[in-house]
């Protein structure tokens, strides 16, 4: 029998809405939702596969515990004894710091990845904790902490009202977005222009987007922090600062010009490969639109002034006073925040209250460098024990880290691995257990943290399209599950975790003067709240207590989980609005425009105005068909342009005696690995450029689609040493490279 259900699309940031095709189970297709008031009926090619991605036949459908050396199939309650038996010896003998966790990217794709790892982590009482963020984001992070006192407070450009969009590192015609929620980016781009907007794109290759745009900077890779750095000069230098209302909101203003000094249009030109006077027309034209914004991702967080990069970003919006502004870049304010509260200093944001063992690497956001869990498992110091078990969720950090061989070999060191993943990949291969979610259409969806970087302000939830098949688990029962099991109580029942949660967040806010429940009982409050079950039951309560919320009953026109549930297709929650100073988290309570770690790392870009590196570089690329190493297992989402090839420009081609189609050598610090030449003029000279995620050769997967077309691991290429200092990011871009023909000598 067909019949068609509602679901968001968790296969990248866009978070359309999909309508499912539902025969007896099973989804069989599925196409744009066009009652959805965010995506309004756009899908890419990922949203249209969503039923092979969901009935693939590589997902695991029971978990796997370690017998005698092998991965066999066990019961969830064996699974969970396993896992209580593997982790707590460890925590007890050696101390919580010894047990890892890595996140990777799939968790902000799913409530349970939302709701329940600070549970784990507060568990075990472990400070190793290693996600995703830092091979991507993390350099966005830190600035923003430090600018406005709270790192997730990242402001977006408000695409569907600017004049002018300025996008360095960002590709969205090919990855649909990043830090930026926008369903039919590409479409929000042509609109722009059909406006009569601007779009200009600072990019080393001539990226799809990059064709759409009326300029396009090829700039030499890495050097991104230095050309914003030579534009923020200009405005100061020409009279063009102007940064209106935001002023009464700035701290530092009058000290950024001689912190910025000697960074001129000319002395940047050389390094950056841009002519001063592309420079300068960049500044002026953003600072002549009538509304502007400048937008910055994983190209210019992957590179040695990542962090410097993303501040410059802000720094560039609010000197054109294009921050906080319609039209401008703007702070979203999810469905699930927290309640605006008045105005005033916070507690700031801090780095390095503790570091990681081997090179001490300092924290940022609670998290240590991705690029340092390999050293951290291997090498022995005086320091403390090394990690001795590792809680993988949703990560693949052998294809994502850097040197990806080291780490293989020292999560295979392990005293113990526990693993949630819906594959046996080149990562959970080494685990001891291995716990499998079931497949999208039988999970529920809210997006928590992509709400909050979304262009527009909306708020959508959907239960399971397809009711769980047997023997399946929710993957919130499973990490609730596990929760326990890490933390010593392993056998109680997993809705007490949800509870807990309830009942220590009403006890807070009823003590918040600030709280629209201040005064209440808690034990009440918890009685109004509806939902199916306990993940449902802490929705409500996030909705009734955030921005729009009924505050249990104080607004009768408030938001609620039954509010929501009555709006299948979301609920549209208005256009961006300006929402400083009551954002800020500062101690001053003001936008941070030079705070000191920005300032002490300011002397190292300013060195870098005279590198000149030779050779070729490499940089990353993605396409709109996979997700990081999620879908490769899925024929539909293979082949065409979805390959893993080296681009090289033809000059660089001609003088290396390299041919469209033949098999290069790439050599980096890290390693080597041969990949297939593609000569295109779409890189500019000297750069090179491969693909992220492939490299699913390794024995022991279970990904037959994948193995067949493995590609080769960009990341192999690094031996990790390269971070952006104040984030911990992995400089994964503009690195040095040796290319020959495999037959070469």
């Amino acid at each position: 029998m067909s019949r068609t259900a509602l679901r968001i699309c968790p296969l990248c940031e866009a978070t359309c809405g999909l309508v499912l095709t539902v025969d007896d189970g099973h989804v069989t297709g599925a196409r744009g939702d066009r009652d959805d008031v965010f995506s309004k009926g756009f899908i890419c090619p990922k949203g249209a596969a969503f039923g092979a991605v969901d009935s693939d036949p590589d997902r695991l459908r029971t978990p796997l515990v370690r017998v005698d050396g092998e991965l066999r199939e066990a019961t969830w309650e064996e699974a969970f004894d396993a896992v209580a038996a593997g982790i707590r010896p460890v925590v007890e003998r050696y101390g919580p710091d010894c047990v890892g966790v890595v996140l990777g990217n799939p968790n902000v794709h799913t409530v349970a990845g939302a709701l329940y790892p600070p549970l784990l982590l507060a568990g075990l009482g472990t400070r190793s904790l290693f996600t995703a963020s830092t091979v991507d984001q993390m350099p966005k992070h830190v600035s923003s902490g430090l600018l406005f006192g709270d790192a997730n407070a990242i402001p977006v450009p408000d695409l569907d009202r600017t004049d002018h969009l300025l996008l360095i590192g960002a590709n969205p015609l090919e990855s649909n977005g990043s830090l930026c929620t926008a369903p039919d980016f590409p479409g929000r781009l042509r609109a722009l222009k059909a406006r009569g907007g601007t779009l200009t794109v600072v990019d080393p290759r001539r990226t799809r987007t990059a064709r759409l745009a009326d300029r396009h900077v090829a700039l030499r890779p890495g050097t991104d922090a230095l050309l914003l750095a030579a534009m923020a000069h200009v405005l100061f230098d020409e009279g063009l600062v102007a940064p209106g209302d935001l002023a009464a909101h700035l701290e530092g203003l009058d000290e950024l010009p001689a912190a910025l000094d000697g960074f001129t249009p000319e002395a940047a030109a050389g390094a950056c490969d841009v002519d001063a006077a592309t420079i300068r027309a960049l500044a002026r034209e953003l600072a002549a639109a009538p509304t502007a914004a400048v937008y910055g991702r994983i190209g210019s967080c992957t590179v040695p002034h990542g962090t410097l990069a993303s501040w410059l970003v802000d720094v560039l919006n609010i000197l054109t006073g294009n921050l906080d502004r319609p039209g401008g870049a703007l702070f979203p304010q999810a469905a699930t925040g927290r309640a605006p509260r008045p105005a005033g200093p916070g507690r700031g944001f801090a780095l390095g209250r503790w570091h990681s063992r081997v090179r001490r690497h300092p924290e940022a956001k609670g998290e240590l460098p991705l690029a340092a869990l390999a050293e951290e498992i291997d090498t022995a110091t005086v320091e403390g024990e090394p990690i001795r078990a590792v809680v993988a969720v949703a990560a693949n950090p052998v294809l994502s880290a850097p040197d990806g061989d080291r780490l293989d070999k020292a999560l295979a060191s392990l005293d113990f691995m526990v693993s949630v993943d819906p594959y046996l990949n080149e990562t959970s291969r080494h685990a001891h257990v291995v716990l499998p979610p079931p497949p999208p259409a039988q999970s529920p969806h809210h997006d928590f943290a992509f709400n909050a970087l979304a262009v527009r302000n909306q708020v959508r939830y959907t239960r399971p399209a397809v009711p769980p098949e047997p023997g399946r688990m929710a993957e919130t029962e499973i990490l609730a599950r596990l929760v326990l099991a890490a933390s010593g109580g392993h056998g109680t029942d997993p809705a007490a975790v949800d509870a807990l949660v309830i009942d220590r967040t009403l006890g807070k806010a009823v003590r918040d003067p600030h709280s629209p429940v201040h005064g209440r009982d808690p034990k009440a409050l918890a009685a109004l709240l509806t939902g199916e079950n306990g993940p449902e039951r802490r929705l409500d309560m996030m909705l009734r207590l955030g921005p729009y919320g009924d505050g249990f009953g104080a607004d009768p026109d408030g938001l609620t989980l039954r509010e929501l549930l009555a709006h299948p297709h979301g609920i549209d929650l208005g256009p961006l609005r300006p929402r400083l100073p009551q954002l800020l988290r500062t101690r001053s309570a003001k936008v941070e425009l030079l705070p000191e770690p920005i300032a002490a790392d300011l002397p190292r870009l300013r060195a870098a105005l005279d590198e000149r590196p030779g050779g070729l570089v490499l940089v990353g690329r993605r396409h709109l068909r996979s997700n990081n190493s999620w879908m490769h297992n899925v024929p539909v989402l293979t082949g065409g342009s979805n390959r893993c090839t080296l681009h090289l420009h033809p000059e660089d081609a001609e003088r290396l005696g390299v041919r469209d189609g033949e098999p290069v050598r790439v050599k980096g610090a890290g390693g080597e690995v041969t990949a297939p030449a593609e000569v295109t003029d779409a890189v500019r000279r000297g750069v090179v450029s491969l693909p992220h995620g492939w490299g699913h050769d390794r024995p022991g997967t279970r990904m037959r689609h994948a193995a067949a077309d493995p590609g080769v691991n960009v990341n192999q290429l690094l031996d990790g040493s390269l971070l952006d200092p104040l984030s911990g990011n992995a400089v994964l871009n503009g690195i040095p490279v040796e290319v020959a023909p495999l037959t070469a000598r």
